[in-house]
């Protein structure tokens, strides 16, 4: 089987890598690099291809999508952070006027 040949993968981790390629090339990367990341993703969660008799029976973790796209408060700069602390104060402010 040559490197790069997806024969051994199910229809379920084909679709899956064509959702998480399409995911990534939303947010800008390039069409070779987001069916790279596609692949490593499915590679991660699955084992690789599953088709073979051995590995079928082995669940699948889904935790490196999960982890995907997410990005900690810390990771923001000060400038962001204290934007979105003023926009807080004010729909709270502006909340409690109207309650009242």
């Amino acid at each position: 089987m040559p490197r790069g040949d997806k024969s051994s993968y199910t229809d379920k981790q084909k679709r899956n890598a064509e959702h998480i390629e399409e995911g990534y090339e939303k947010r800008g990367v390039s069409e070779k690099e987001a069916k790279r990341r596609a692949w490593a993703t499915v590679n991660k969660e699955s084992g690789g291809g599953n088709k073979s008799g051995s590995g079928r029976g082995k669940k699948d973790t889904h935790a490196s999508s999960r982890k995907g796209g997410h990005k900690s408060a810390a990771s923001q700069s000060h400038k962001k952070r204290s934007e979105a602390a003023k926009k807080g104060w004010r729909t709270r402010k502006a909340h409690e006027k109207k309650a009242a």
